[in-house]
């Protein structure tokens, strides 16, 4: 497994792409609402990327037919735009992603749609606490797989489990590169594989279920959902390891 490395102004390309990928995501939780449908919160944010400079790097990617992946209450990840309308308590996860002049940016967010339970509060902040607690821990010369455990330990220390045979990427000139980052150790040895360095681009991404880590995927060919087809959350960040730590992209100025 080649990982690129990338140069400094590599870097600030990706970066340019993941501000537009956090100015969209904040601009369609700030404008979803109940008796929306998936459809036009997908049109928002197709738009918005548009109007800004970007092309919306999803529409098309792998055939996939939308600029915005909609996933609703058991849908985790890969949700597909319809003409489903939000109602009070549902969760979305919203996944964007940006390319500008050849490089690419790529977040993720779950959200409360009106007032929701305890429980899926619960869930949302499983996935976002997972996140920024893997960027918090990241270091250099630290395995791949190292932070793997560490982000599943962290996700069944709060009650919930991570969701399989989905990861985070590398991302760059491509919107998917090598490495793959699993939620969970693969195997049993976390000594194994290639290892964090300075120069590399990824994004992690947590992907949670309540009760079962086996996934699913729905008759649309791209909705996944855990086995159980309980309520999931997944929340995303482009990152870069820039002087011996992680760097989030994927934010507001």
């Amino acid at each position: 497994m080649a990982i690129p490395l990338k140069k400094p102004k590599e870097i600030d390309a990706i970066r340019k792409s993941s501000i537009l990928v956090a100015r969209t995501l904040n601009y369609l939780r700030e404008n979803t609402s109940v008796g929306m449908s998936l459809k036009e919160i997908d049109t928002l944010g197709d738009n918005f990327i548009v109007e800004n400079g970007g092309r919306p790097s999803f529409k098309g990617l792998y055939g996939f037919p939308s600029a915005v992946c909609t996933s609703l209450n058991a849908v985790i990840i890969h949700g597909v735009p319809d003409d489903t309308i939000l109602k009070e308590g549902d969760i979305l996860g919203l996944d964007v992603g940006v390319e500008i002049n050849g490089w690419y940016g790529d977040a993720a967010i779950t959200m409360p749609v009106g007032k929701i339970s305890k429980e899926n509060e619960d869930l949302i902040a499983c996935a976002k606490d997972t996140l920024y607690y893997a960027i918090d821990v990241i270091r250099p010369n630290m395995r791949f797989k190292e932070l793997s455990l560490k982000i599943e330990k962290f996700i069944t220390s709060k009650g919930f489990f991570p969701l399989h045979n989905y990861c985070g990427h590398g991302i760059g000139s491509k919107p998917h590169e090598d490495p793959q980052i699993l939620n969970y150790l693969e195997g049993s040895n976390k000594k194994q594989g290639p290892k964090i360095k300075n120069g590399m681009v990824f994004c992690l991404e947590p992907m949670i279920t309540q009760k079962l880590s086996e996934s699913k995927v729905l008759g649309d060919k791209w909705s996944v959902l855990s086995k159980d087809e309980l309520f999931g959350s997944h929340y995303e960040h482009t990152i870069a390891m820039i002087n011996n730590k992680a760097e989030i992209l994927s934010k507001e100025d």
